[in-house]
């Protein structure tokens, strides 16, 4: 995340999202289109952090010996639930889960 500095009070830097500008519109289909983007944006937003903290506690788990499978098993689910949710493409989805399976295989043995 970029931060620049806030011209308000203090220069306090302020990240980049508190930033944003609400686009201006006149028609009311594009105000409510803008309304449904940005709502969508945050929740593509976390389904992708959640995914990525799933994966790497998948690597630290096969690198460590602790459940790797278990933690491998939940990476997959949350790469398949971002698909099924329109966050990622499913061919997207495919190739991180095999790139998933074939880096957890090379540190498990």
């Amino acid at each position: 995340m970029v931060i620049r500095p806030c011209p308000v009070a203090n220069d306090a830097p302020v990240p980049i999202d508190e930033q944003r500008r609400s686009p201006v519109a006149n028609i009311k289909s594009q105000i409510k289109r803008n309304r449904q983007n940005e709502v969508r944006r945050v929740r593509n937003r976390a389904v992708r952090t959640e995914m990525k903290t799933r994966i790497k506690n998948a690597v630290e788990a096969a690198e460590t010996g602790e459940n790797p499978a278990e933690a491998a098993a939940a990476a997959m689910g949350r790469i398949d639930r971002a698909c099924d949710s329109g966050v990622l493409h499913p061919n997207t989805a495919a190739r991180r889960k095999s790139r998933l399976q074939k880096r957890l295989a090379a540190l498990s043995g």
